[in-house]
């Protein structure tokens, strides 16, 4: 394996375990704040990407796109995935979470008109059968898990807004599809995370204010801090650095690591006890992206804002 594969096993791993990252910082850190703090965070590192002379040259069809991009697959993606994962457990919003190569299949088909082939109709399907059956364990027997689970309705809300985050995020793919053709990936990630400031601060602005800093501990600023940096930046830059030398078919099985790594992050961190439809519905997901893997060299890769 070179060290290309292994850049993008350990953006698809930062991603999964930022799922369960997510879920200790907003136990203590109201969703608002965090998200807004987030891209304080990212913008602090990514702020020489906006100068005038680069900016000056992205026409106004880009930047509606960028927007959009950012407003999808930032903004919305951001507050759906944190309260997302504040009713739910890590486990489950891990296994949603790896629905996105499915989703963009399928949004794909709806928007753009790009008909999938058998193999991607069955990753589709695979992965409707996961979510599904998550969501129907809920119903009939709620989490099985440590402290601060939710119970069977709040989890599925939780799952909902998870798969919320999912279509935001997929949505994003697709329109990055046109910008990667005239602009910088590093670029596009500055532009959309200046733009999903903007968007968060009046949410975020009030518990910026009148937040008691002081309730909160050392090693919860330090996640804030490192799942800041990672989600935005770690991960973004080990995927773009490692796809460019990965064919898109091993790209795509390695997002199967995705709820791996989040489960074990809920296992270990936050005392969560996967049940049977977590396997089931993990072993379809999986099976999905490795069917949907096969189908061609050239498959479009995907990369996570979470």
């Amino acid at each position: 394996m070179n060290r290309y594969a292994l850049y993008l096993i350990a953006a698809m791993l930062l991603v999964g375990t930022n799922v369960g990252v997510g879920k200790s910082i907003v136990a203590f850190v109201p969703v608002s704040l965090f998200a807004l703090l987030r891209f304080v965070i990212a913008m602090a590192v990514l702020w020489p990407l906006l100068r005038p002379a680069k900016i000056r040259r992205v026409k106004s069809g880009e930047w509606i796109n960028l927007f959009l991009q950012a407003f999808f697959g930032t903004f919305m993606f951001t507050l759906l995935m944190l309260n997302g994962v504040q009713r739910t457990s890590a486990v489950a919003a891990g296994v949603i979470t790896s629905t996105i190569p499915a989703v963009v299949a399928l949004f794909s088909w709806l928007f753009l008109k790009e008909r999938p082939n058998g193999r991607a109709l069955a990753s589709i399907a695979l992965a409707i059968v996961g979510v599904v059956v998550i969501n129907v364990a809920n119903g009939t027997s709620g989490m099985s898990g440590g402290p601060g689970v939710a119970h069977a309705d709040t989890s599925m809300l939780g799952n909902l807004m998870v798969l919320g985050a999912v279509c935001c995020e997929s949505l994003y793919v697709i329109l990055s599809r046109r910008l990667t053709q005239t602009l910088p990936a590093i670029d596009i990630c500055a532009y959309t995370h200046f733009f999903g400031l903007l968007l968060m601060l009046p949410l975020g602005f009030s518990s910026l204010l009148h937040f008691d800093y002081g309730t909160v501990s050392l090693s919860v600023w330090s996640l804030v801090l490192w799942y800041g940096m990672s989600a935005s930046i770690f991960s973004f830059w080990l995927w773009m650095k490692g796809i460019r030398h990965v064919d898109g078919s091993l790209a795509g099985v390695f997002s199967g690591l995705l709820p791996i790594a989040a489960a074990l992050y809920g296992i270990v961190f936050l005392g969560e006890r996967p049940t049977i439809a977590h396997g089931i519905a993990l072993a379809c997901v999986i099976a999905g992206i490795v069917l949907a893997s096969m189908r061609t060299k050239n498959a479009p890769p995907f990369m996570s804002q979470s």
